[in-house]
């Protein structure tokens, strides 16, 4: 080796370097808080954010971009610390490597939090393409063109792709303000606006942060601007990680606590290593802006929180007085009900009475279009009676005044007697009936009269929606339980007009065509009769135009 190039090697007094990192040849501890500080903390937020959410993509695409400026920030400093210069040009390529990929993945975290999904493929195939020259051509001469052994700075000599490196973030940076713009001008929402807006500014800045502390360096050969631009690397990747608490996760108080306490507890273990007054008072800046802008959010959110749990404990209590005062006009209503509907039934009965009467005879012979007229008087009386009694029913129901006085008897019995008496209806409507009773006695403890009502009522059912075919009535059980089905040929159910059927009022759309005088209480006050026994009703369909079939049950009386 030349004696001139072992004179200036020797001459530099290069310390040897401990663990990569540690060496006499790091001139300014600051270089320690810049890199070291700026690392931990950026990982925290990184895999803090991931944990929370290990499923979501903008969780993950945080982590990558935390973990590749982890990764350039430990080799930058170890170009710092190292007296080996094969060191010195590998960690220089891996600088190369990472520094367009951090742009690459800022712009993916962008489009995807904007977005609210994954980039197309288009766009991934761009971004793949502009890192591949860069990932294949690093270790060849167009990375590092050698290293110069005959002087101090320990530095290697970059070839062109390193340029094309500065190429590429430049056109990153101008990319993610055009699509941000983009957006922000398409939205009519001011909620996107501002998360757009606030985005695209976290980004910026923290690329702008990171080539401060990257090429502002080499360009003015200010050493200490670079490490200002590392402290700042923390403020927007805190405040990205507060974007996504914010729009995506999880309790942002919670967030911030554990921002701070850690931050605090790093910041306290870093002072005590820094030596001189100047660099305890850049640390404290930096400090300060780091508490002022994480402080400021944490107690804005506490506020909020503040503010919404006493709105929320005032609609509580405006919700627990406007629920008293519904239950009192419910109450009200219930009685109203039950007064109007005993005032209106015995007025009804003497119509049809009086109604029946006049068909009889008992007032003399009535001409052919009388005995019509008041027939049909009779029969429209009947309906009212109908829909007065289902009305006092529900009014009884509501008010818990509803009585049931149960005997033990046959349900093959109940099922027979209920299907003769209305079998004259079913072949009024030209319907066929079969009945299939149980081979053996099936006893149940329940209201005789009511559940009989409630087969009369499925019966009835399935005659007016039924308009040709017939109605399948069985009666079979089990060592628990007592099985009635009613099962017809009808217009049948749609899927979705399942669950509401048992609801108060409710009617599917196709019994409105078939049968204009339902009521909708019918099918609700047996389903509570039902469960008032302890029982349960049922009901399938196919669909529409398939029939449907309503099954009871009921526990079984044992001996």
């Amino acid at each position: 080796m030349d004696q001139t190039i072992l004179t200036a090697i020797t001459n530099c007094e290069w310390s040897s370097v401990k663990f990569l990192i540690f060496s006499n040849n790091v001139f300014a501890p600051l270089i320690y808080y810049s890199h070291l500080g700026a690392l931990i903390i950026v990982l925290f937020f990184g895999f803090f954010i991931y944990i929370n959410n290990r499923k979501e993509l903008l969780n993950k695409l945080l982590l990558y971009l935390t973990v590749f400026l982890g990764v350039w920030l430990f080799s930058d400093l170890v170009l710092w610390a190292t007296d080996k210069p094969y060191q010195t040009m590998f960690f220089w390529s891996i600088e190369i490597i990472f520094e367009p990929l951090i742009y690459i993945l800022a712009l993916y975290f962008f489009y995807v939090f904007i977005n609210k999904k994954d980039i197309a493929t288009k766009i991934r195939v761009i971004l793949y393409s502009l890192a591949m020259p860069t990932l294949i051509l690093a270790p060849t001469i167009l990375g590092l063109t050698g290293y110069d052994l005959t002087n101090c700075d320990r530095a290697a000599t970059e070839g062109l792709l390193p340029k094309y490196g500065y190429a590429v973030e430049i056109l990153i940076v101008l990319w993610i303000i055009l699509v941000a713009f983009n957006r922000f001008y398409k939205t009519k929402d001011s909620s996107e606006k501002n998360q757009i807006l606030l985005t695209a500014s976290g980004i910026c800045l923290f690329l702008f942060s990171f080539s401060l502390g990257n090429i502002a360096e080499v360009i003015t050969e200010n050493w200490y601007i670079g490490q200002i631009g590392y402290i700042g690397i923390p403020i927007f990747i805190a405040f990205l990680s507060y974007q996504i608490v914010k729009f995506k996760t999880f309790n942002i108080k919670v967030f911030g606590s554990q921002v701070l306490v850690t931050a605090i507890w790093f910041l306290i273990v870093t002072i005590l290593f820094v030596r001189t007054l100047e660099n305890v008072r850049i640390i404290v800046a930096a400090t300060l802006a780091l508490f002022s802008i994480l402080g400021i959010f944490l107690i804005r959110s506490v506020k909020r929180e503040v503010a919404q749990r006493e709105h929320i404990q005032k609609l509580v209590e405006d919700l627990e007085r406007a629920n008293e005062k519904l239950k009192e006009l419910d109450q009200m209503k219930s009685e109203f009900l039950s007064l109007a509907t005993h005032q209106i039934r015995s007025p009804l009965t003497a119509i049809k009475g009086y109604s029946s009467m006049l068909l009889e005879g008992d007032f003399g012979v009535l001409p052919q279009k009388a005995a019509d007229s008041v027939k049909t008087i009779m029969i429209s009386c009947q309906n009212l009676i109908d829909i007065v009694a289902d009305f006092l029913n529900i009014s009884r129901i509501e008010q818990g005044r509803m009585t049931y006085e149960k005997s033990i008897f046959d349900m093959n019995e109940l099922v027979a007697e209920a299907a003769r008496e209305l079998e004259p209806n079913v072949k009024k409507a030209g319907l066929s009936l079969d009945i299939k009773l149980s081979e053996t006695q099936i006893k149940v403890n329940a209201d005789r009269m009511k559940i009989k009502q409630i087969i009369g009522n499925l019966i009835d059912n399935s005659i007016k929606y039924t308009p040709h075919g017939g109605i399948n009535i069985s009666v079979s059980g089990d060592e628990k339980k007592t099985f009635v089905e009613v099962s017809d040929t009808g217009i049948g159910i749609q899927g979705d007009e399942m669950n509401k059927l048992f609801n108060k009022f409710s009617r599917t759309t196709d019994a409105h065509k078939t049968n204009v005088s339902g009521t909708g209480l019918g099918l609700y006050i047996a389903k509570k009769m039902i469960e008032a026994h302890k029982g349960d009703i049922l009901v399938r369909s196919e669909g529409k135009g398939k029939g449907s079939t309503f099954t009871i049950e009921l526990p079984r009386h044992s001996l």
